[in-house]
């Protein structure tokens, strides 16, 4: 393979890493935000606090994302936002309220805190489930007929069920006494109907896409993508394990929780990613074909050869230093 060739797989890795850093790191911060109504006034600063040192630099993933699309990739940047603009305008709006609720609720006056607790939700509802939905209208060619606006709801539907999940998990971990075990109760609670929904959606993907049919059920791809349900299943049982057992989280095994459902999210990802693989675009655009110009995406290989390390070392560094229980947020 020569180097123009490859090139372009470099960039769609590198652009698969962002988008999946952003769904399991920002993940958690919307299932947390999904989940805020239902803590009390003072768990509910305890929650926001603990995702406020990291939300605002998990989006960060997301900005890298869209910009390797946009700059790599430029035909699929528009095929892709053409026909996603509306539900991408909604996410783009539900992350900005988020943000500014993030701000807001903490130096308001007591009487507009509930606003912004309510701003603050919406925000993480309108960007959850608008995600869900591109990436329904993205596995379907941006079908629009009743299959495939009903696959792209199911979606819509299912990603910010997993995004509570995910949430519940982070602040089993994250937090201690009466809120840790609300979250193992709200961990119970979206467990199943998440599998279920996403059962569901699994079942309905070869469905709606040929090329994802031949991808699964063709002769010997069968087999190369078997370990993936398998070990979502093995991944669902070990959370519904540690959520019905408080002896466990007690122990200090609650982190299970998360990591087994970021294992869930990882192996859908790359399900995905070997179900589509060449196209970028479903049955439109090969990687090749959507590529920026070689001497172009030389260049763009340098900046992302520099920018990404500094993106991993500073994520990891900002985990580590912000790392332990968390508490009430409060400003000086």
């Amino acid at each position: 393979m020569t180097w123009a060739e490859f090139l372009p797989l470099i960039f769609m890795a590198v652009m698969g890493l962002a988008l999946l850093a952003y769904v399991v790191l920002d993940g958690y911060d919307l299932g947390v935000g999904l989940l805020l109504p239902l803590g009390d006034e003072v768990q509910k600063d305890t929650m926001v606090s603990s995702i406020g040192p990291f939300w605002d630099a998990n989006e960060t993933w997301l900005v890298l994302g869209v910009g390797v699309l946009l700059v790599a990739f430029p035909k699929a940047h528009g095929l892709v936002l053409q026909a996603l603009y509306l539900p991408a305008a909604i996410m783009i709006v539900g992350l900005i309220l988020r943000g500014v609720a993030f701000d807001f609720r903490v130096k308001a006056p007591t009487k507009y805190l509930p606003f912004w607790n309510r701003a603050f939700f919406a925000g993480s509802l309108a960007a959850s489930a608008s995600q869900g939905w591109m990436l329904g209208s993205y596995i379907t060619g941006f079908d629009t007929g009743v299959l495939g606006l009903l696959f792209s709801l199911g979606i819509a539907i299912t990603l910010p069920a997993a995004y509570l999940l995910l949430g519940a998990g982070w602040l089993i971990m994250k937090t201690d006494g009466e809120l840790q075990q609300k979250a193992v109760r709200w961990a119970r609670g979206a467990l199943w109907p998440m599998g279920v929904a996403l059962l569901a959606i699994s079942v309905a993907t070869p469905l709606v896409s040929p090329a994802v049919f031949e991808k699964w059920f063709g002769l010997p791809q069968i087999f190369a993508l078997l370990p993936v349900p398998l070990i979502c299943a093995v991944a669902f049982f070990a959370v519904q394990w540690v959520v019905t057992r408080p002896n466990l989280i007690a122990a200090g095994y609650g982190w299970l929780v998360f990591v087994n459902t970021v294992l869930i999210f990882v192996l859908a990802f790359f399900g995905l990613a070997y179900s589509i693989f060449p196209d970028i675009v479903i049955g439109r655009l090969t990687v090749w074909d959507a590529a920026a110009a070689t001497s172009s995406l030389t260049i763009i290989f340098i900046g992302v050869a520099i920018t990404l390390p500094m993106i991993i070392v500073y994520t990891i560094y900002l985990y580590r230093v912000f790392w332990g229980k968390a508490h009430p947020l409060s400003y000086g």
